[in-house]
């Protein structure tokens, strides 16, 4: 038997079981070690000056590794969507004294307003400062038409305040050429968008991709006749090797970028994070990594990976506090290269692991939303992810920490997720699941999730019997 059962198997075998050993694991730290936690603790400042850069051969554009993704912005209440302009001001003026010069946003982010808080605190710094991305985000076919999506692209400049955008993308493409075709070609909106780079009004011309291998494979085959300046991918070491194997539907990291490579299109990395998920990893594991590098934050691992490869333009962060600013600035002023040995060992000992936990692939992009009936689809699975990777999810009644878990996942859900907003409202109309670049199955997940729900609620939580 110990022949014939794989390593991943194992993992899976082991699941929950590490969490609740990993914490009788660790000893007493060496005075290095401990030196290094006092060094990172009296660096409360990123230092000003030290920026990593990558040059754009195309432009000769010098752009920080650390880009801004301006699609999570605080917020003034606990209403996500009242926006505090006052607080992204602050942030990007410290992002830019700090050496960060890329800023990321969209027509469809934070509900319609991101373009528009981007392009009031960008307005107050000398247009030279800072290089600003937006995207062709016509995934509606309403706005499939080439005066709608003119109407489109001219508006974000409208919003970010500016006469020229220098990296514009066409955003998700992915989910079938007959779309793309719909979305970009038979509209005559690319012929557009390649007359409007010729006169200095678009400066890069790329697209962001998220979906099937045929449809990469395809776009990028058109580089002879468009020409794309860059190309924007989902880069972190779990999805370099297991992006295929967690959703059939996406495409392995390492294929993209070397494809991306042959042909030396520059890249621009999204969610180096997962989502949050990276930086949020089960105790045990954060434990380990906390053990190589006490002075890191667990976050910074995603980052310094991301960061790595030689033919990443930028790495996109959604930095919705300081905090995460800071965090940021303190792995790419300057960058270090993770070396080979520390690559190999979040490939093997920390991704494969997170494949065998079998989570929710949720990375709290939240595309899928509004929903329409209200359903705070990401936080009710960000909340379901947290507490499975934690080893706090119930799993029968019979367990000796059930009751505890219990209370906890049940308080904690209604902390988080209004109860009007919880999964039990999801009445399957299918509206969120088009938009998911993870593919996920969304009112399907939503449904099992209600039923967990109502069986805690009703106390009658039972293992499924296995064979």
């Amino acid at each position: 038997m110990k022949k014939d059962i794989s390593r991943r198997n194992f993992l899976k075998i082991l699941g929950g079981g590490a969490v609740a050993t990993a914490a009788v694991m660790t000893g007493c730290k060496p005075k290095s070690e401990t030196k290094a936690v006092d060094d990172y603790k009296k660096q409360v400042e990123p230092p000003v000056g030290k920026m990593t850069y990558r040059t754009n051969e195309r432009t000769g554009d010098k752009v920080s590794i650390l880009g801004y993704g301006m699609m999570r912005l605080p917020s003034k209440t606990e209403n996500k969507d009242d926006f505090d302009q006052d607080m992204i001001n602050k942030q990007v003026d410290y992002a830019i004294e700090h050496g960060v010069n890329y800023f990321d946003t969209s027509p469809v982010y934070c509900q319609g307003k991101s373009e528009a808080c981007t392009g009031i605190a960008l307005s107050r710094h000398k247009r030279s400062e800072y290089f600003v991305a937006t995207k062709l985000s016509n995934f509606n076919r309403d706005f499939w038409s080439f005066e709608k999506s003119k109407e489109m692209y001219l508006n974000s400049m409208k919003e970010l305040q500016v006469d020229y955008l220098d990296y514009y993308l066409l955003h998700a493409v992915g989910g079938g050429m007959d779309e793309f075709n719909g979305r970009y070609v038979d509209n005559g909106i690319m012929d557009f968008l390649m007359k409007e780079r010729e006169v200095g009004r678009i400066r890069n011309l790329g697209f962001s991709f998220h979906g099937y291998k045929t449809v990469f494979d395809e776009v990028l085959a058109t580089h002879e006749k468009y020409h794309w300046d860059f190309v924007q991918i989902e880069l972190n070491y779990l999805d370099w090797d297991f992006a295929n194997e967690i959703n059939s539907r996406n495409v392995d990291a390492h294929y993209l970028y070397d494809e991306l490579q042959k042909l030396n299109i520059p890249v621009v990395v999204m969610e180096p994070l997962l989502g949050g998920r990276l930086a949020n990893l089960p105790q045990y594991m954060a434990t380990e990594l906390k053990q190589r590098a006490p002075e890191r934050s667990v976050a910074s691992w995603a980052f310094r990976y991301a960061g790595t490869p030689k033919g990443v333009l930028t790495v996109l962060s959604g930095m919705t506090y300081m905090e995460h600013l800071k965090d940021n600035l303190l792995s790419y002023c300057p960058l270090a290269p993770l070396t080979k040995t520390e690559q190999e060992y979040l490939h093997r000992d920390v991704a494969e692991r997170i494949v065998g936990l079998e989570n929710i692939p949720c990375n709290d992009c939240k595309y899928c939303m509004p929903c329409p009936y209200g359903v705070d689809i990401p936080a009710i699975f960000v909340h379901y992810n947290k507490c499975k990777n934690e080893g706090l999810l119930p799993r029968d009644r019979m367990d000796k920490e059930y009751k505890e878990q219990r209370r906890a996942y049940l308080i904690g859900l209604d902390r988080k997720v209004p109860k009007l907003r919880q999964a039990d409202h999801c009445i399957s109309c299918g509206q969120c699941e088009p938009h998911c670049p993870q593919s996920i199955r969304i009112p399907r997940e939503l449904r099992k999730i209600s039923e967990f729900v109502e069986a805690l609620k009703q106390d009658t939580l039972t293992r499924p019997q296995e064979g």
